[in-house]
């Protein structure tokens, strides 16, 4: 059904609201009950939709600002309309679809990475912080990886939750993908010690530097 109205999303979602998956959900920082496979179920519905996609997203609900970032298309906000809305997406979900699905496919993504990196809010520096592991991955050229290895090694340890995990991931993305900096990204790692004991489940990649880098590089043979 395309052409969905806001009320109609939000009875959609409403309908679905399972109060186990709150329960789960509020432990992590996000207010909403909604499976998000049933959620992306009611997004497909509604389409592809940039006016719908602004509605659900005044609405300042969490599981209908998920939809909005479905329903959205990258191309359809400002550099500036981007940053307001991740300074409002306090939700942990909000904040990485936000980025994942819509800031780093959208063609602001260097301008908001520079513009975020070094905010004072750690919210919102992890967003650049995650933004610059992608380029680090992928289009380093142009990064000085030596000088984010020193801010990692002198910040990372006393940074805030989401700041110093998008930091970790920069460690390991530096440490995995450029072998000329990976001893240092190890030694990093080990005398840090930030995530070291992060519980993983089986079959999963430890969070912690010098286990995700050790067990890439390996897989990349």
């Amino acid at each position: 059904m395309a052409g969905m109205t806001v009320s109609q999303v939000r009875s959609e979602l409403a309908a679905l609201e399972d109060p186990k998956i709150r329960a789960v959900n509020e432990r992590h920082g996000d207010d909403h009950g909604v499976n998000l496979t049933k959620l992306r179920a009611v997004a497909k519905q509604a389409g592809r939709d940039e006016v719908l996609a602004r509605a659900l997203w005044a609405t300042e609900d969490t599981a209908a600002r998920l939809v909005a970032l479905l329903a959205a298309r990258p191309k359809d906000f400002t550099a500036d309309e981007l940053d307001a809305m991740l300074r409002d997406a306090r939700t942990p979900k909000v904040h990485d679809w936000l980025v994942a699905y819509i800031v780093a496919k959208g063609p602001h993504t260097e301008e908001l990475r520079t513009r975020w990196f070094a905010d004072p809010d750690p919210v919102v520096a992890s967003a650049g912080w995650t933004l610059t592991a992608t380029r680090v991955a992928k289009r380093p050229d142009g990064l000085d990886l030596g000088a984010l290895l020193d801010q990692i090694e002198t910040e990372m340890r006393s940074a805030p939750d989401r700041l110093q995990w998008a930091m970790n991931t920069c460690l390991a993305h530096i440490g995995i993908e450029h072998p000329e900096h990976r001893a240092r990204a190890l030694d990093i790692g080990e005398r840090l010690e930030v995530l070291k004991d992060y519980p993983t489940p089986p079959g999963c990649t430890s969070p912690f530097a010098p286990i995700w880098i050790t067990e890439m590089v390996a897989r990349k043979g």
